[in-house]
């Protein structure tokens, strides 16, 4: 009898134990929201720069920009693993990010022109491939550039931190973020305001965070 209680007691707490990862769930249902707002409205803008002209297109950057959403899962189920509050921290910063560019892109929607594909190598069919399953219509802030940011400051903010994850996290991250250049998928302005979206919304995440500690430990005084 002593067994298989311990055994059904291991499995109540494996469960409990890998549960917040189904926060992630809320993924499709972004990406439903998305395919909603990503099509042209009445005015769609252009807010290239001369920085932007002078980019190259580089097919080779279809790579690290096709794996951007696998890596940013790998990512928060690292952070699970690692310090739950950073991947809740992280989940939510997403998602409120997220709707932040919906909101945006249903308000102020802008283009970046696509260069015209000729041949059939496996780098070009990638873009190919992205150029035709993602209109492009929705690109102000980026949602690439800020998620790719979110986690390389969801790691700095971290204490587990080390050469090596800093190595990883950063340079995929960077690499992901050139990748919107170089397949001209975004403008760097589109960058920038990725950038502030998620310093602004992390910084309020941490807040709230330390707030609602304080007001449990309050809680546990009284």
């Amino acid at each position: 009898m002593l067994i298989p209680k311990l055994q059904q007691r291991m499995q109540t707490l494996s469960w409990k134990r890998f549960a917040p990862l189904l926060g992630m769930l809320i993924f499709p249902v972004l990406g439903a929201l998305y395919a909603f707002v990503n099509r042209p409205n009445d005015q769609v803008y252009t807010i290239l720069t001369s920085l932007d002209d002078s980019i190259p297109f580089i097919k080779f950057f279809a790579l690290p920009y096709s794996i951007w959403i696998f890596y940013i899962y790998a990512c928060l189920v690292y952070f699970f693993f690692k310090d739950v509050k950073v991947y809740y921290r992280s989940l939510i910063t997403y998602t409120v990010c997220a709707l932040v560019c919906y909101l945006i892109y249903m308000v102020f929607q802008t283009t970046v022109p696509r260069p015209f594909l000729t041949g059939d190598d496996p780098f070009t069919q990638i873009v190919r491939f992205i150029y035709n399953r993602d209109q492009p219509y929705n690109c102000f802030p980026s949602i690439h550039c800020f998620s790719s940011y979110m986690v390389m400051k969801a790691l700095y903010t971290s204490n587990f931190r080390n050469r090596i994850n800093q190595t990883l996290i950063y340079g995929m991250s960077i690499t992901i973020i050139l990748s919107t250049f170089f397949i001209k998928q975004h403008a760097v302005l589109d960058a920038a305001a990725a950038f502030i979206l998620v310093e602004l919304v992390y910084r309020f995440a941490m807040r709230g965070e330390k707030a609602a500690k304080t007001a449990y430990n309050r809680s546990l005084g009284a």
